[in-house]
């Protein structure tokens, strides 16, 4: 962790590396809501793999199902993977727009201290 003088920004280099690690770390959780939802398709509604990803995708993303289920746990299923995905959602554009979001608030802090 860089120690820095009281009104300066962190490097951009080290901006870069905070935000890919954000990215990275976004993906992973996109990937894993994806697995959980492709695997529960496919084993509880009995979806093949490419339409369990299909619909995973699309409750992942905000759309809503696109093949119709017919059992009742694949329907239990799908409602709470639909509530899971709502705050997966709202998690990752968190932790992926965090260090832009930080470091355009410590800019703005900084204007405003520029200011005295």
């Amino acid at each position: 962790m860089t120690t820095l003088p009281k009104n300066q920004l962190l490097p951009r280099r080290e901006f870069l590396h905070r935000f890919a690690r954000s990215l990275i770390a976004g993906l992973i959780l996109i990937l894993f809501s994806l697995s959980i939802g492709m695997i529960g398709y496919h084993t509880l509604a009995g979806l093949s793999w490419i339409d369990s990803f299909l619909d995973a995708a699309m409750i992942l993303s905000g759309m809503g199902p696109v093949s119709p289920l017919t059992t009742t746990a694949s329907k239990l299923f799908a409602g709470c993977y639909a509530i899971y995905c709502g705050i997966a959602l709202i998690s990752t554009a968190g932790i992926i727009l965090a260090p832009a979001l930080h470091r355009s608030l410590h800019k703005f802090h900084l204007e405003w201290d520029g200011d005295k």
